[in-house]
């Protein structure tokens, strides 16, 4: 697997576009596009930019290391910002906040299901 299909992998697996990714690394839509495609190669701190977004390691990315997390556990951008503000909370306050996720979550799933 090239460069650009890890990318788009990675992308799709978030189910985010890639002008998100693009904004959230600092470049153009058209730019991270043409990444995606094998039309470019982005520069290494872009390089770094993207493996720190995706959470993976640079070896990944560039299509060595079959692995692609540094660890077992990818996190996304809205992952690593909900555990910023779990580690901000008190004990009754995480009680609270995976009690209404989980009634979020079974409601959705019977919206689904009905559907």
């Amino acid at each position: 697997m090239n460069m650009g299909e890890r990318l788009r992998e990675l992308r799709l697996r978030r189910k985010i576009s890639q002008e998100e990714v693009a904004r959230h690394i600092g470049i153009t839509r058209s730019a991270y596009s043409h990444y995606e495609i094998n039309n470019r190669q982005p520069v290494y701190d872009t390089l770094i930019k993207l493996a720190a977004y995706f959470d993976v390691s640079l070896d990944f990315i560039i299509g060595g290391s079959q692995s692609k997390a540094k660890n077992e556990l990818s996190v996304t951008p809205d992952t690593k910002e909900i555990l910023s503000l779990f580690q901000h909370m008190n004990h009754e306050q995480r009680k609270k906040s995976i009690n209404l996720i989980t009634d979020f979550m079974r409601q959705e799933h019977r919206v689904n299901d009905s559907g």
